[in-house]
């Protein structure tokens, strides 16, 4: 793709990656690809806010060669040391030997950790400023979203956000903008986006967007460094991130188990069937089937998280301990949960299970409920009653 115009003599250079389907290793599925977003501003001085993975660096050098010569590049603007939008750093600069690199403190210890670069680095905080010529970039340390050396950059001028990782989503795309793409995709994209990558992070989320307001910066527009770019109403994602980030969630349920000889899913089938009875909206997942980091975006949305295992060596089922795993280090606000499971001669997963949702904040409304080797009539009525019961702890929930 040739590079595309974002506002006048700003242009988005970066590239697009159709065949990822992994992201952060194997931990969160891209199956809709992603973008790695650069963004080139001509003005007296030349700035490259962010830069591209490096397996797409010549795409990105390409679009910045059919608007300027890329030896007048005076400034990088590092904005996140995650090599993916890092990557081509080290390329660049190459080409424009004496450009500046931008960034935190903690961006200059990471990118010199990362690339062993003795570069001219200009350090920054929140506050700081550089003039371009017409246009001044402001920058805005942003800590822990998700990275410690992360920073939005701001220009007053065109009242336009360059938020990296804020913001952004998994999704690779022949359009630039949010409004050119179906809306319930891109939605989708960036809930499952927040709930995979910033979830922890949500109280630092409501921090900083509470921080920009304060400043009274005007935002016309938001350009992350992966996805599309929120142009003609920013603020719906803006909204979107305070709703995530308070733990506001709809009267909905997710199951996830996995079961070693049915027995653990019937349990978790006559629950559904509970749920149902009650008008509750729930979905079932068996997690050797399922993607994890769609699962994880569902419940993103959903109130309540019922997790069942059967039993083996005293524990879980190896294949559930992945997304327990995930759920101790995402910590999803403002859940709900319970526990069931099945054991032949000895029993254990149930408690397993309960201490990790209790570790990642979860509130456990119902004792763990189980059943030894398979499940009787009577057992399956006990568990279709334990999904009322819990359906109704989920309609009762503030």
């Amino acid at each position: 793709m040739p590079p595309v115009k974002v506002l006048e003599n700003i242009f988005w250079v970066g590239a697009i990656d159709w065949n990822i389907r992994h992201f952060h290793g194997f931990s969160y599925s891209t199956q809709r690809g992603t973008t790695y977003n650069a963004y080139l501003i001509i003005d007296k001085k030349v700035a490259l806010v962010d830069t591209v993975h490096h397996e797409f660096c010549a795409e990105m050098i390409q679009k910045i060669k059919e608007i300027i010569d890329p030896s007048k590049i005076d400034y990088i603007i590092a904005n996140h040391v995650e090599s993916d939008h890092s990557g081509s750093i080290k390329e660049i600069l190459k080409m424009a030997p004496n450009a500046t690199v931008v960034g935190t403190a903690n961006c200059k210890a990471g990118l010199e950790k990362h690339y062993f670069g003795n570069w001219k680095f200009q350090t920054v905080k929140t506050g700081d400023t550089l003039n371009l010529g017409e246009r001044t970039l402001t920058f805005l340390e942003a800590a822990m979203l998700h990275w410690p050396d992360t920073m939005f950059t701001y220009i007053e001028k065109d009242a336009l956000l360059l938020s990296n990782d804020g913001f952004g989503q998994h999704l690779a795309s022949s359009k630039r903008f949010a409004d050119e793409v179906d809306q319930e995709i891109l939605m989708w994209e960036a809930g499952k986006y927040y709930a995979n990558i910033l979830w922890l992070y949500s109280s630092v989320v409501t921090r900083k967007i509470e921080e920009v307001q304060k400043l009274g910066l005007k935002i016309d527009m938001i350009a992350p460094s992966h996805g599309v770019i929120w142009r003609k109403d920013p603020m719906k994602i803006v909204k979107a991130y305070l709703k995530w980030a308070s733990g506001a969630a709809d009267k909905k349920i997710i199951i996830v188990y996995d079961t070693m000889w049915a027995s653990t899913e019937k349990m978790a089938k006559a629950m559904l069937e509970g749920i149902v009875s009650e008008g509750v909206e729930v979905k079932l997942y068996r997690l050797p089937v399922s993607d994890h980091g769609d699962i994880i975006g569902e419940l993103l949305h959903a109130k309540g998280l019922l997790v069942g295992s059967a039993t083996i060596n005293n524990g879980i089922l190896p294949t559930v301990a992945p997304f327990l795993v995930e759920m101790e280090g995402l910590r999803p606000k403002n859940k709900i949960a319970a526990v069931f499971g099945s054991y032949g001669w000895g029993g254990g997963a149930t408690r397993t299970i309960e201490a990790v949702l209790k570790s990642a904040g979860m509130e456990l409304v119902l004792p763990a409920i189980m059943t030894k080797w398979v499940p009787t009539t009577e057992e399956l009525q006990k568990c279709y009653e334990f999904g009322k019961e819990f359906a109704q702890k989920v309609k009762a929930a503030e």
